[in-house]
């Protein structure tokens, strides 16, 4: 491959001067630069990519860390990330974690090795104190709320919103109310549980451990919620779920068995994708797409622990 003095010797100009040509620096007479662009075309010259890295000290690429791909609510996260890195020349290196501990701390270890410039973390299965030894001068944004944590985070308000959606249920009448939610563990899933149990102390209404449906991710996953539902003796009367695709798969196995949606069990969900709008559901608007966009602005800004919290916003249609 050819290399810069190369390109020099045919085009007939300095070093110094290819090197401005390549790197798109303004002050470079244009019979030179033609020249140079020239010889670059003569001797399919290609840069290599690492020694420019190397040069500026920065990779213009970013590390998203996500555990599924598959999921629309991971999905919309990357969309806004991606849309926002476009915009400023980054280019996306994903890490699929599975929520696979090793495969995560893999991520770190490539930013500690500078294979990318920072990292996004939408979601993670580490706790924190097996981060830390990577954090220090580390550009990384967590999407979540890591109270009392010196670090970059942008996080919806999920505390809020459950509680909010507790409240609307119990002003329609509900005093038994469930939680399908995708995991017990995790930030973000604590804080819809602190939600929960809040609420419902703080109105005295009863609530049953039995009440909480775990691993609730997608269609089938809903499903099978309404099977554990009908098993119940003591059942709750209404259910907020943390996925629209999980409500669907309620709505869609309640309807197969008789269960009438609200009048036996009202569905309160959250995201608000399109098949929320599709089938009528009474769904919270997530901004989990901006919650990407604010991520990597975040990333971008050098030398800040910024926080960024994102609220919800309810749509009412008829499974409340």
């Amino acid at each position: 491959m050819a290399n810069i003095r190369r390109i020099a010797e045919l085009a007939g100009v300095s070093v110094s001067t290819v090197s401005r040509v390549l790197n798109k620096h303004p002050y470079v007479k244009e019979d030179k630069r033609q020249k140079v662009l020239e010889a670059v075309k003569q001797l399919n010259y290609i840069k290599n990519a690492n020694a420019v890295h190397l040069s500026k000290g920065k990779t213009n690429s970013i590390g998203v860390v996500l555990p599924f791909m598959n999921l629309p609510y991971f999905g919309e996260i990357l969309q806004g990330i991606a849309g926002e890195a476009l915009k400023h020349d980054y280019h996306l290196h994903i890490f699929q974690t599975n929520y696979d501990k090793s495969v995560e701390l893999d991520a770190f270890h490539r930013l500690k090795m500078k294979e990318v410039d920072g990292l996004i973390i939408s979601s993670r299965s580490n706790s924190l104190d097996a981060l830390l030894p990577f954090l220090d001068g580390a550009n990384v944004v967590f999407c979540e709320n890591l109270s009392g944590e010196k670090c970059k985070k942008v996080f919806i308000n999920h505390y809020q919103g459950v509680r909010n959606g507790m409240e609307y249920l119990y002003s329609s009448g509900h005093t038994k109310i469930g939680l399908c939610l995708h995991r017990k563990f995790g930030t973000n899933s604590e804080e819809r549980i602190r939600g929960f149990y809040d609420s419902a102390k703080a109105e005295k209404h009863p609530l049953l451990e039995d009440w909480i449906f775990n691993d609730c991710y997608k269609l089938e996953d809903g499903r099978r919620v309404v099977h554990q539902w009908e098993e119940l003796e003591n059942k709750p009367t209404s259910l907020i779920v943390t996925s629209d695709q999980v409500s669907a798969g309620i709505l869609s196995e309640a309807k197969k068995r008789g269960i009438r949606i609200p009048e036996d069990l009202a569905i309160l969900s959250f995201d608000n994708h399109p098949i929320a709008d599709a089938l009528d559901i009474t769904s919270y608007d997530v901004p989990i797409r901006k919650l990407g966009e604010e991520s990597f602005k975040l990333f971008l800004q050098e030398d800040s622990f910024a926080s960024t919290v994102l609220e919800t916003i309810l749509y009412e249609r008829g499974t409340v």
